[in-house]
């Protein structure tokens, strides 16, 4: 029932595991291959049969050593578990083995005040206050998302929309969203750039964000993680995140009194669980909330309503 298993490496289950994300499309194998680069030094070259809890729990150690946090860790052996688990499934794995998780820290509370993430724009080129804008307001990812978008996936027409394809998410599924004001008017400035960097170089870029200048001109940009980070230094607020962005266009939305349903549709949470862990409330929500609170037991019921109607409008 199981024949050659003692054959079988984690670098056979390591490349079934890619051709599995490659074919069902369960998920992005680029990120896969980004953890499977930690598993690959580790384990290459072990027999799959023998890898187990203690194995685990040595590269876990041997990642904390290397400076890894938990979580890193965790999605890392997530990734080893659904290779041991697609290897059990196809008869090339006698026994599952039990992967215990790390204990993980609360999840992160980064977000931006209105003031700092202006501050931090303002140090970017022109092309990147584009970018962070659309994150800042849609919550969209920077790398997988925003920067991997195409100039066919942008409308001006009417009101305006950006649209990524199913299978560009995380969650698989496709998205529309209509753009602000601010975003039409910002992103049309964009598309102006694109074109007359198409008239210089005499051929088609499909990209919406590529590169401007440099030796990579005209090519898709895919990171800028270095002039972000220098941009957050200079505003003030080293150590900010881009993925902050997410959670700060979450707390906007919620603020705003966005329908929760309505808010998930335009980030691509799949789950309203996970959509709350984004939901970050601040010193001066908590606040704003005494203020209205001490309105409301003082007998100031009008002071509330005005209060209430000021902030959602």
């Amino acid at each position: 029932m199981f024949p050659n298993l003692a054959r079988v490496t984690y670098d056979d289950a390591a490349q079934a595991l890619k051709e599995h994300y490659t074919v069902t499309g369960d998920r992005d194998v680029t990120e896969a291959s980004y953890r499977l680069a930690h598993l690959d030094r580790y384990f290459k070259g072990c027999r799959l049969a023998t890898i187990g809890m203690r194995d685990s729990e040595a590269y876990a150690l041997h990642r904390q050593r290397q400076g890894a946090s938990n979580g890193s860790i965790n999605r890392e052996l997530a990734v080893l578990g659904r290779m041991l688990k697609l290897a059990y499934e196809h008869n090339r794995l006698a026994r599952m083995p039990v992967l215990r998780r790390l204990e993980e820290s609360s999840p992160r509370q980064g977000f931006f005040e209105a003031e700092a993430f202006a501050a931090v724009r303002r140090r970017l080129s022109e092309d990147l206050q584009v970018a962070v804008m659309i994150a800042y307001t849609f919550g969209w990812r920077m790398q997988s998302e925003v920067l991997a978008l195409e100039q066919r996936q942008l409308s001006l027409d009417g009101a305006g929309t950006l649209t990524l394809d199913p299978g560009q998410t995380k969650n698989g599924e496709g998205r529309v969203v209509y753009l602000t004001p601010e975003l039409k008017l910002l992103l049309t400035e964009q598309v102006a750039r694109v074109k007359a960097l198409e008239r210089s170089l005499g051929r088609i870029i499909p990209a919406l964000f590529p590169h401007l200048t440099g030796r990579f001109q005209g090519k898709p940009r895919r990171d800028f993680r270095r002039a972000w980070a220098t941009a957050c230094r200079r505003a003030g607020v080293p150590g900010m995140l881009r993925h902050d962005l997410r959670r700060t266009a979450v707390r906007n939305m919620e603020q705003a009194a966005v329908p929760r349903s309505v808010a998930m549709k335009l980030t691509g949470h799949k789950t309203e669980n996970v959509y709350r862990r984004y939901a970050i409330v601040s010193s001066a929500d908590l606040r704003a909330a005494a203020a209205r609170l001490s309105s409301y037991s003082s007998g100031d019921s009008r002071g509330v309503a005005l209060e209430t109607r000021s902030a959602s409008s």
